[in-house]
């Protein structure tokens, strides 16, 4: 009895599992068919662990070579020599000295550099796709490349095909060795709009296509 209820109860849990996973299935398939971009879907922001860890290095290294100096003088003993000619150099050198801009520029840009990697997500490269429930997800713009390029290569008469995949926009460059170019590019145009349909991405970009035939040589 107690064999026979432990099968019962472990075919209660499968069937639950299963109706869960069909139920999941069943709506992220309902929202990857509709065409409407998600607009709730951001981009994947990037942790940008190397600036980040170089930066923080950076400090790290100059506060501490800075409070050791200032100890050494304290405990009587004389400052670092770079410290000694850096202060030479700031007493001495004007304000609109070469060498004073210059390091003011580079101190700018990398300060507008910092700001800009604060204040984007980065990783231009990860397409975001349209959300099932808490799940997200995300294609890697080589890969859609290739998936396009494949269905591009299946029309009838496409010889050669190359396909830019970008954030707001895909373009296909193809060659035809056969048909008419008209036909070509309306199939051409039928099938990558599927493509990009079924690629599910939160915000589909938009779709350029040009045929032309192969040049003669």
């Amino acid at each position: 009895m107690n064999a026979g209820g432990a099968v019962d109860g472990g075919g209660a849990v499968n069937a639950g599992e299963k109706l869960r996973q069909s139920a999941s299935s069943a709506a992220y398939d309902a929202g990857s068919g509709s065409g409407d971009p998600s607009p709730h879907v951001g981009r994947f922001w990037s942790e940008r662990r190397i600036p980040a860890g170089l930066v923080a290095l950076a400090l790290v290294a100059g506060a501490g070579l800075l409070l050791y100096d200032v100890a050494a003088v304290r405990a009587g003993r004389s400052a670092m020599r770079w410290r000694v000619w850096l202060a030479e150099q700031l007493s001495s050198r004007p304000l609109d000295d070469g060498w004073v801009v210059g390091g003011a520029a580079l101190l700018v840009v990398l300060g507008i550099w910092m700001i800009v990697l604060a204040l984007t997500p980065g990783l231009r490269g990860l397409l975001p796709m349209r959300a099932a429930g808490d799940v997200r997800a995300g294609i890697d713009q080589a890969a859609a490349r290739l998936v396009l390029r494949d269905r591009a290569m299946e029309v009838p008469g496409v010889r050669s095909v190359r396909v830019d995949v970008g954030r707001r926009r895909v373009r296909a460059r193809a060659q035809a060795h056969f048909r008419d170019l008209d036909a070509v590019r309306a199939d051409l145009d039928a099938a990558l709009d599927e493509g990009i349909r079924q690629l599910g991405l939160a915000r589909p970009p938009a779709l350029s296509v040009h045929v032309r035939r192969p040049s003669k040589r």
